[in-house]
């Protein structure tokens, strides 16, 4: 009888999902409808929500969030945007190519999905659409360049994963690094050959001066990325520092630049050489006045990112009630070996990246799939990349695809119609998926201890 009352809980929460219901209502009703069958307290779910969200790394999410906010509206991602143009703007396809090196760099410090898709769209879409490129194919360019957000340190799901796991979140920010860059390049291929077959975006020269003038303006990127690598990778900060060092960073930043750029005037034709080189070491800022707004933004961002965490946590302890964890370990155990149960696994969280967002897929999955991959001998820190390179892919993939949602929202392009274009991100992030799995030193190379991560505390 239970089983049959659980069913039409959850058939009526699909229900629900469907109908466009947010994705946390959803596990809220399914879990009240859950511990009412099964007689699970009701006064227990306040206290787990409570041990969901009492770790200290979880404080990191606001302050990288806020990051993001920072940098977009000091100027500092459309100066990124501008050095990649120049380096990749010669080849067919360049300007597109730009956006997704911009999502990588920009990923590499906001540590965003959603964000990375939203700002890098919003300043790349128009210009994409301005050079020539298919409206449905830059939009879906940006869509699938958001993927990289949850994987190139520093990054949200990965501080969730390290909590979960009890595995250091240092490590795990440094063995995102190369598959981050792989995936970017993998996206960059498979853009250069479909806009170079469609003959989409005109060719600039390259020009070293070029080059050198937007390296020199997006100089503030590119330290807030080295600061938040170097304090990781050399143990100076931990994540939840590094977040606070790079938000005061950038706060600092975009409060010093404003007055300064207004001190220096308009912009005059036949300015000296070194007025033009101060106005590419400026960049736009931001007053006081506005903090309050990227404050506030950054905090509803927060509120709804947490609650979905501590739900997630609660609806993961009722699934091990159920006997998923038990059901699940062995359904693959009667696999048999090394990469019949990890290629399961992938299929498993390749599937539920398509219907439900990072955070509660990482919450419900892992604490599941990541003993059983250790079971057979998988690399903890390896596991957690691919797990979460699997969990990326999901944000372009149907019937949830949440980057889709983001690009759609962006470019007023409807979801369905993006989906086609999608097609070859897709298949490029599955061809670095699988080098990933089947090549472990891409996530361990640069730990500084060999299997690092394995039964330590998070920091």
């Amino acid at each position: 009888m239970d089983g049959l009352l659980i069913s039409l809980v959850s058939i009526g929460v699909t229900i629900l999902f469907v109908l466009g219901v947010p994705i946390f209502l959803v596990i809220g009703f399914w879990v009240v409808g859950v511990s009412l069958v099964i007689d699970f307290t009701l006064a227990n779910i306040g206290v787990t929500l409570f041990e969901g969200l009492n770790f200290f790394g979880l404080l990191a999410l606001p302050l990288f969030i806020l990051t993001g906010d920072l940098i977009n509206n000091a100027g500092i991602a459309k100066r990124l945007s501008d050095f990649a143009y120049s380096v990749l703007g010669w080849m067919r396809g360049g300007l597109a190519m730009a956006s997704l090196g911009a999502c990588g760099l920009f990923a590499a410090i906001s540590g965003s999905n959603s964000a990375t898709t939203a700002t890098i769209g919003s300043i790349m879409y128009p210009e994409m659409r301005e050079n020539g490129y298919d409206k449905n194919f830059a939009a879906a360019t940006i869509a699938a360049g958001g993927t990289v957000g949850i994987i190139i340190p520093p990054n949200i799901i990965f501080i969730v994963y390290g909590f979960l796991m009890n595995l250091s979140i240092s490590d795990l920010f440094i063995g995102g690094l190369l598959p981050g860059m792989l995936m970017v390049v993998g996206m960059q291929f498979a853009c250069w050959y479909i806009a170079r077959k469609n003959g989409w975006g005109h060719l600039i020269r390259f020009d070293i001066r070029r080059v050198a003038r937007t390296a020199l303006g997006a100089w503030l990127g590119f330290f807030a990325i080295l600061l938040v690598i170097w304090g990781i990778y050399s143990g100076k900060f931990s994540p939840t520092e590094a977040a606070g060092v790079t938000a005061g960073f950038c706060l600092c930043v975009g409060l010093i630049m404003y007055p300064l750029n207004k001190m220096l005037g308009e912009v005059k034709e036949n300015e000296g050489e070194g007025k033009q080189v101060v106005r590419a070491l400026l960049v736009r800022g931001f007053t006081v006045g506005e903090l309050p707004r990227l404050i506030m933004r950054s905090g509803q961002i927060t509120g709804l990112l947490a609650p979905l965490i501590a739900i997630s946590v609660v609806m993961q302890q009722i699934l091990s009630l159920l006997g998923a964890n038990e059901f699940v370990t062995t359904a693959l155990g009667n696999l048999g070996g090394y990469y019949p149960i990890l290629f399961a696994c992938m299929l498993i969280v390749l599937v539920a990246g398509t219907i439900l967002e990072s955070l509660p897929n990482t919450i419900i999955l892992a604490p599941i799939l990541a003993p059983i991959a250790a079971g057979i001998g998988v690399d903890p820190i390896h596991f957690a990349v691919i797990f979460l390179v699997g969990d990326a892919i999901g944000f372009i993939t149907p019937p949830y695809g949440l980057n889709l949602y983001v690009a759609s929202g962006i470019t007023g392009i409807p979801y369905f119609q993006l989906l086609r274009y999608t097609l070859p991100y897709l298949f490029a992030l599955l061809a670095v998926w699988f080098l990933v799995i089947m090549i472990p030193d891409f996530s361990t190379i640069l730990l500084t201890q060999e299997g690092a991560g394995v039964y330590q505390n998070a920091k």
